[in-house]
């Protein structure tokens, strides 16, 4: 990637930052398109396109005139955002498996793998990590070279810098491994951050949250997480903490941060073993690894009377833990994220009903996503793409050709 380029006035970067994030969001356009979305007098924009143009991250596309379509006049030049003038990297370091996520400057997926981990020691999750994303970058034809911003996701609590708190016996540590200066060694833009965060993030850009300006997003499936959004702004708190789930240790009903596939799964496994399940129930005898959430939730959606009273018990636990954000941070939309999400139409019903007249406020809105078991990769491409926009320009000399 490149070196930073020369210092520039602040009043020229204000140009070029502004015509940047212009072209980045629109189609092909014309300087005069530009300047009433950009504020600048036609000299600054014609200044600042050709700018980005020598930058490479514009292009100037073949006027009217040289594509036959214009007959009259001098053809107005026309522009596009070099959407492939780099890539972003978005990284799921999760405990047991990693999903890189390779995408051009405006998220158009180029190439996305996933890895296994069977340790979780700091150096070999470091190794893998380093590994998954040079893999991801081989599939899509890539090198170093063209990773501009990368954003990674871990199941731990991130600050503002990029750093995990220690934690009493290390997890943290070795879920978060000094990534933020791992991949700072080659990589011009990182951002490292909570996985349930990214999940949050992804939800506002991508999901059911967008345009909702206070939210909660649960990763649900085996443990809980919370990303949190309040007035537009993702939360981390001094250490990175908000969100973590410790507290529901001690809330009645939910006893720990266990996630609603983990307890469906548990609850029904306990009802078998304790000879409650009425001896021709499809779920009697089978070994108990394969009773899951996901097995649960199919039968519930089928109409299993069974499998309906311990996805009632997950919705009554899912109203407890909806009910102490929403009276601590007044969300108007609870997202639950991740896989599980897939199949808990009758889990967010019960919640609701566990909900109705348990606030002072009016309950957030329950709903699931619709981004499935990457969401985390897809929030991290969605943040890796906000690096890049704040921070190419600083990153891009006057020479810089093509990366790609």
């Amino acid at each position: 990637m490149s070196q930073p380029s020369e210092r520039v006035s602040a009043p020229r970067r204000a140009s070029l930052d502004a015509l940047l994030h212009y072209a980045w969001d629109a189609e092909s356009f014309t300087a005069g398109e530009a300047m009433p979305a950009v504020g600048l007098t036609r000299s600054t924009t014609i200044d600042a396109l050709d700018e980005l143009v020598e930058r490479a991250l514009i292009r100037e596309l073949p006027n009217a005139r040289e594509v036959g379509d214009y007959s009259k006049g001098r053809p107005a030049r026309r522009f596009e955002f070099c959407a492939d003038a780099g890539v972003v990297v978005g990284l799921d370091a999760g405990r047991a498996h990693v999903t890189t996520t390779i995408a051009d400057l405006r998220g158009a997926v180029l190439a996305r793998e996933h890895l296994m981990l069977d340790d979780d020691s700091i150096s070999r999750r470091r190794a893998v990590m380093a590994t998954a994303v040079d893999d991801a970058l081989g599939v899509a034809g890539l090198e170093r070279g063209d990773v501009i911003a990368l954003c990674a996701g871990v199941p731990a609590p991130v600050d503002s810098e990029g750093v995990s708190p220690t934690h009493h016996d290390g997890f943290w540590q070795r879920m978060n491994p000094d990534l933020i200066d791992m991949f700072r060694a080659w990589v011009p833009l990182v951002r490292v951050e909570n996985d349930a965060s990214l999940a949050a993030v992804a939800e506002g850009s991508l999901g059911v949250a967008r345009g909702c300006r206070d939210y909660v997003t649960l990763l649900a499936g085996e443990r809980l997480g919370a990303g949190v959004v309040v007035d537009g702004r993702l939360l981390r708190g001094a250490h990175g903490g908000v969100g973590e789930m410790i507290a529901f240790d001690q809330v009645s009903g939910v006893e720990g941060a266990w996630g609603l596939g983990n307890r469906a799964a548990e609850w029904a496994r306990e009802a078998i073993a304790a000879g409650e399940v009425p001896p021709e129930h499809p779920l009697v005898g089978t070994p108990s690894s394969e009773v899951t959430g996901r097995v649960v939730f199919e039968l519930a959606a089928s109409g299993d009377e069974f499998a309906l009273t311990i996805v009632h018990r997950v919705g009554q636990m899912l109203a407890r833990v909806t009910g102490v954000f929403a009276s601590l941070l007044d969300p108007r939309m609870i997202v639950i994220s991740g896989a599980v999400s897939a199949g808990i139409a009758e889990v967010l019903v019960a919640a609701r009903a566990g909900l109705s007249g348990a606030l002072h406020v009016p309950p957030p809105e329950l709903v699931a996503s619709n981004l499935g078991g990457d969401v985390v990769s897809t929030g991290a491409v969605s943040a890796a793409i906000e690096l890049a926009r704040s921070g190419i320009l600083a990153l891009t000399p006057l020479e810089r050709s093509l990366a790609v």
